[in-house]
C-alpha cells in the first residue's frame, strides 16, 4: 500500500461494504477487487471474493481465496466456515472438517459452523456423533424467524436429527434396563423422568419461586396425598361447594374478576392475552390473609369446610381462598408461583368436559370431587378444553416438608419483607 493511501483504501472498503449490502453484488466485487489491488492480503475483500468465485461453481478459485482470508486472519470464524463450505463443494470432508473445527476454536458457539459439523457428520454415517453437534447448535440457534432460509432447513434438518437420535437412544436404554424395570416396577416413575432428562426426552424442572425460594426443599410437582390426612374430608364437601359456586355464578357474576391486572405498562409477557380478562376470573373468599366478607355471607358451607383445612397464615400475604373461573377453550400459560413454602390445593367443582393441568412433566385430567396439592413454584399450566365453563377452588396450605419452626419464621419474614417495602 502507497503511503498516504490509507483514506482512499478505507473509502473502498466502505463502497464496496455499501454495494454488498444493498445486493449490488458485481459492483461490490468490482470495489473489494480493487481492494486487493492495493491490499492484497485484506481478509474481508478475499472473504467476498471468495465467497463469489464459490457462488460461480470455482470451487478451486475460492478455495485459494479462502485459503488466503484464512491466512491473514486465522481467529475468523466465518472465513474457516466459509472455507469449510468450499471444501465441502470440492467433495473433500476431511479438509471441511478441520475448516470447522478452527471456526468452532475460533468462537465454540458459531452455530452455523456446529449446524453444518452435524450436517458433515450425518452424510458421513456418524449419525450419533451429528446428534450432538445438532443438540449444540439448538441449544443456541436464534427463533425460526430470524433465520436465513438456508440455516432454517439446516434447523429442521437438525431438530429431527435429534429426535430420532433421543428415540433410538432411548429404545436401547429399554432394552438394557428391561430386566430391572421388571424388579423394581413399583419405584420406576422417577426413575424414567431422570432417564429422560438425561437422554434429552423432558425437561427437568425446578422450583423458580417469584419472591422466597426455601433451599434444599424437594421439587415435587404433586404432593403424595398421605401429607394432608384432611384432604379427603375437604373433598367430601364438593356438592356443597359446588352448588355455593353455581349460586355465586348466577346471582353475584359481577364478583368475579380477572385473575390477572398487571397495571398499565408493566411486563405482561405471556399475561397479554388473559391479562385484565374475564376469560379467567376469580371471585375470593380468603384474600391475602383477609376473610372476604361479603363473599363468606354467601357460602357459609364452603366457609365451613375452609375452617378444617390448615391454611397457611402469612399476615398480609396469606392465606388465598377462591373461586376460579375458566372459560370455555381457554389456556392458562406456563408460569411459576411465589414461594415453595407454601403448596396450593385445586378442588375440581364443574369439569364439563376435557380439561388438563400439568406440573413439570405431569399431566392429569381434571374430576369433579378429586383434589390434588401442588407446588406451584414448578412450572405449570391449564387448558379448559370444554365448550363450558371450568370452575375450581385454589386454596393455600404450608409445604408439607416444612418444620412449625421454618413457618413461623418465614411467616414473619415475607410480613416484614412487605412492610418494608410499603413504608410501614
Amino acid at each position: 500500500m502507497q503511503p498516504g493511501a490509507g483514506s482512499s483504501l478505507n473509502e473502498l472498503v466502505q463502497t464496496a461494504q455499501s454495494a454488498a449490502r444493498a445486493g449490488r453484488l458485481d459492483a461490490a466485487a468490482s470495489a473489494w477487487e480493487r481492494v486487493l489491488t492495493a491490499e492484497p492480503n485484506h481478509p474481508q475483500g478475499l472473504l467476498f471474493l471468495g465467497q463469489q468465485s464459490l457462488r460461480r461453481g470455482d470451487t478451486r478459485g475460492a478455495t485459494q481465496m479462502l485459503l488466503r482470508a484464512q491466512e491473514a486472519a486465522p481467529s475468523d470464524p466465518i472465513i474457516a466456515l466459509n472455507l469449510a463450505f468450499a471444501h465441502r463443494a470440492a467433495g473433500n470432508g476431511d479438509a471441511e472438517m478441520a475448516a470447522l473445527t478452527a471456526a468452532l476454536v475460533a468462537d465454540p458457539y458459531c452455530y452455523p459452523a456446529l449446524l453444518a459439523r452435524g450436517a458433515l457428520q450425518e452424510r458421513v454415517g456418524q449419525r450419533r456423533e451429528a446428534a450432538r453437534s445438532y443438540r449444540d447448535a439448538l441449544k443456541i440457534v436464534p427463533p425460526d424467524d430470524r433465520l436465513s432460509p438456508d440455516l432454517k432447513a439446516a434447523v429442521v434438518q437438525a431438530r429431527k436429527t435429534v429426535n430420532d437420535n433421543i428415540e433410538a437412544l432411548d429404545a436401547y436404554l429399554t432394552a438394557k434396563l428391561g430386566p430391572l424395570r421388571g424388579k423394581h416396577a413399583a419405584t420406576q416413575n422417577r426413575f424414567d423422568e431422570a432417564k429422560d432428562g438425561m437422554i434429552g426426552k423432558k425437561k427437568i424442572y425446578v422450583s423458580e419461586a417469584d419472591l422466597l425460594r426455601v433451599p434444599r426443599l424437594p421439587a415435587i410437582p404433586f404432593f403424595d396425598r398421605s401429607h394432608f390426612p384432611w384432604l379427603a374430608d375437604f373433598e367430601a364437601q364438593t356438592q356443597a361447594i359446588r352448588e355455593e359456586l353455581f349460586f355465586l355464578l348466577r346471582a353475584k357474576k359481577d364478583g368475579f374478576k380477572p385473575y390477572m391486572h398487571y397495571p398499565p405498562g408493566a411486563p405482561l409477557n405471556q399475561w397479554a392475552e388473559l391479562n385484565n380478562s374475564p376469560r379467567w376470573s376469580a371471585l375470593d373468599l380468603w384474600k391475602e390473609g383477609r376473610r372476604i366478607e361479603e363473599h363468606a355471607a354467601v357460602c357459609p358451607r364452603t366457609m365451613a369446610a375452609l375452617e378444617a383445612v390448615p391454611l397457611s397464615f402469612i399476615p398480609g400475604i396469606a392465606p388465598n381462598a377462591l373461586f376460579s373461573a375458566l372459560e370455555p377453550h381457554t389456556h392458562i400459560p406456563a408460569h411459576n408461583g411465589s414461594t415453595n413454602a407454601r403448596a396450593l390445593v385445586h378442588l375440581p367443582l364443574i369439569v364439563p368436559g376435557p380439561a388438563r393441568f400439568r406440573v413439570a412433566n405431569d399431566i392429569r385430567e381434571w374430576k369433579e370431587g378429586e383434589a390434588w396439592v401442588f407446588d406451584d413454584t414448578i412450572e405449570h399450566e391449564a387448558w379448559n378444553d370444554a365448550d363450558r365453563l371450568r370452575g375450581i377452588m385454589i386454596v393455600d396450605v404450608w409445604n408439607p416438608l416444612l418444620s412449625e419452626a421454618e413457618r413461623e419464621l418465614i411467616a414473619a419474614a415475607i410480613a416484614a419483607f412487605y412492610e418494608f417495602y410499603s413504608g410501614a
